[in-house]
């Protein structure tokens, strides 16, 4: 008889400890605290992972896609302004054959991407430091 109220007994104890434990994770959360929800979190962690990507994909191909945008610049200017030709850099007057110059769309694509993101973060960022009346 003595033995069953002992293993009774050590079962209550066991549960209480854990209805402890527990209950530091299941209590009532403090009003005052911020309420975080995972799916928020998980939005924004997609989110800033989407950006980054992106922010990537702008500069990798403004700068080294297909030589960058830098050699095409120096090659239009020398031909601009010197008597070197196209045919100088290797263009044929073919789309497979086009020299120093392949890639210039997407180059040019991505300069205009990158101007267009750096005036809407600037004007952002002015809309932000305006003094708040």
């Amino acid at each position: 008889m003595t033995a069953g109220r002992d293993g009774a007994g050590r079962t209550q104890e066991w549960c209480s400890r854990q209805a402890r434990r527990l209950g530091w994770f299941l209590s009532d959360d403090d009003p005052l605290e911020p309420r975080y929800d995972p799916a928020h979190l998980a939005g924004t962690l997609i989110v800033c992972m989407a950006a980054a990507g992106g922010l990537y994909w702008l500069l990798w191909t403004l700068l080294v896609f297909e030589g960058g945008i830098f050699p095409k610049i120096a090659a239009a200017s020398a031909v601009l302004l010197t008597g070197k030709t196209l045919r100088d850099y290797g263009y044929e007057g073919r789309p497979e054959a086009m020299g120093v110059f392949d890639g210039w769309t997407s180059n040019v694509a991505a300069l205009l991407l990158s101007l267009l993101l750096l005036v809407a973060l600037m004007r952002l960022y002015r809309a932000g430091a305006k003094p708040r009346p």
